[in-house]
């Protein structure tokens, strides 16, 4: 089929035949066929044998997305939901959005004037409630997916330091709207599922028991890697490691996602863990000093960056998170810095580690910075109705983020190296069965957003 032109012009009739005209565009109608090819072109189309052309495709899936602040460009709200209204970049090109943006709900409203703004330029409603977003102010769920991005926004921090977004709160009222309405609807839910374990696995039980696809987590497992590679399914792991800041709730839930989207790879698929402990500080090199395993796949990610030995060990301000699955398989995700987020991992067979690194993280000042394979695999879930991957995942990933934050604390009192928590409640098994889903390809260039309106 011949291209068209790169200045997005239309074909040349003398040059494209007016089946090829269709083939570019389907959508073209009898009005606009008139003007192509005047009344031989639309007799040249009637005299096709029926079922030569591909049917018009299905109206987008509306979406409501439910946002607790979208007052800055660093807002996790401004970089997913602008690409849901304007596309994104995947496989080194620009891919138009698949999916309507339908409403819009702000639960810090008086603060996120830049949402306010967006939504004004696109002419997109926002609305006062989670329910009235979901209905598109009528009485019955009206939208097809919902997309939840509570992230950003002044919230407090408790003493443990989790930070209090209302992850929950929001999906609670979407969840009420589901079961007035008897009809659920595909959800996505930015990051982890909440800072509270019961809430969490509550939202997760609701998504089995209404049978509504749900997926969520961090956009570091599926961005640009270091080689471009995926481990295999059923990859005989011994030992894991994950390298990346993780200075908070935030961060450590980054890494903890980047390690769960491995090791659930691993021979026989995921069992589940048994224990998680918290240490952090200077004890962090000690236990790594303890347990040869852990040093060996530190060193090979310094050597791999062509550091010096024992580059992560001069930070005395650093933190883990020990992981001990079901199965006997052993994980650490630790506080390091200048290697972006790195994967290693023992593997059975192999001398040396495998050592996977997500870099080059872009800022979040362009229309296609960081996060285009998220906004990605949240339209594949709104256009397929399918899981991108096992929602197990998101839920166990939230729960080893629960239980590390836990971990350093008992009876109100902190302790650097914390108590190892037993957690059968995380005892949850299935097999992956995804390919690869990181980004690919060439990295996007650097360009203004799509707003509608001058920044």
């Amino acid at each position: 089929m011949a291209k068209k032109p790169a200045d997005g012009s239309s074909p040349a009739t003398d040059s494209f035949p007016i089946k090829e005209i269709f083939e570019l565009n389907p959508l073209f109608t009898r009005r606009q066929m008139l003007g192509v090819g005047g009344l031989a072109g639309l007799a040249a189309f009637t005299s096709f044998a029926p079922g030569a052309f591909r049917q018009a495709p299905q109206q987008k899936p509306r979406i409501a997305v439910l946002a607790s602040f979208w007052g800055a460009t660093r807002s996790h709200a401004d970089w997913i939901v602008n690409k849901l209204i304007d596309g994104y970049w995947w496989d080194g090109a620009y891919t138009p959005s698949r999916v309507e943006v339908a409403s819009i709900y702000l639960h810090q409203h008086d603060t996120s004037l830049l949402g306010q703004k967006v939504a004004k330029a696109k002419g997109i409603p926002v609305f006062k409630t989670v329910a009235e977003a979901v209905t598109l102010g009528g009485k019955e769920l009206a939208v097809d997916g919902v997309v939840i991005v509570a992230e950003h926004g002044d919230y407090p921090v408790d003493l443990k330091g989790h930070w209090l977004l209302p992850r929950w709160l929001i999906y609670n009222q979407v969840i009420r709207v589901f079961e007035q309405s008897k009809r659920a609807v595909p959800v996505f839910n930015d990051k982890h599922l909440s800072y509270d374990w019961n809430e969490a696995k509550w939202m997760f039980d609701k998504s089995r028991e209404l049978n509504f696809p749900l997926t969520g987590g961090s956009s570091i497992p599926v961005y640009y890697r270091k080689p471009e590679i995926e481990l295999d399914i059923d990859t005989p792991i011994k030992h894991s490691i994950v390298v990346g800041g993780t200075g908070d709730e935030g961060g450590i839930f980054h890494a903890i996602d980047v390690l769960q989207g491995f090791v659930e790879r691993r021979k026989g698929g995921e069992t589940g863990v048994r224990s998680v402990q918290s240490i952090r500080g200077a004890d962090t090199w000690k236990w790594v000093e303890s347990n040869p395993w852990a040093g060996k796949l530190l060193e090979s990610v310094a050597k791999s960056f062509e550091l010096k030995p024992g580059h992560f060990q001069q930070a005395a301000q650093t933190n883990m998170c020990l992981i001990e699955y079901n199965d006997g398989t052993k994980a650490a995700v630790i506080g390091g810095r200048g290697v972006g987020w790195t994967y290693a991992g023992e593997i059975e067979g192999k001398q040396e580690p495998t050592i996977i690194s997500m870099l080059g993280w872009a800022g979040p000042f362009d229309q296609y910075h960081a996060s285009n394979a998220q906004p990605h695999w949240i339209t594949e879930m709104m256009v397929t109705k399918k899981e991108p991957f096992n929602a197990e995942r998101l839920l166990l990933s939230t729960g080893i983020t629960n239980f590390y934050m836990d971990s350093n604390w008992e009876n109100g009192r902190y302790t650097a190296i914390g108590r190892r928590l037993e957690t059968p409640v995380l005892n949850m098994k299935y097999k992956s069965t995804r390919g690869a889903q990181f980004s690919k390809g060439e990295r996007p260039p650097s360009r203004p957003y799509i707003r509608g309106f001058d920044q």
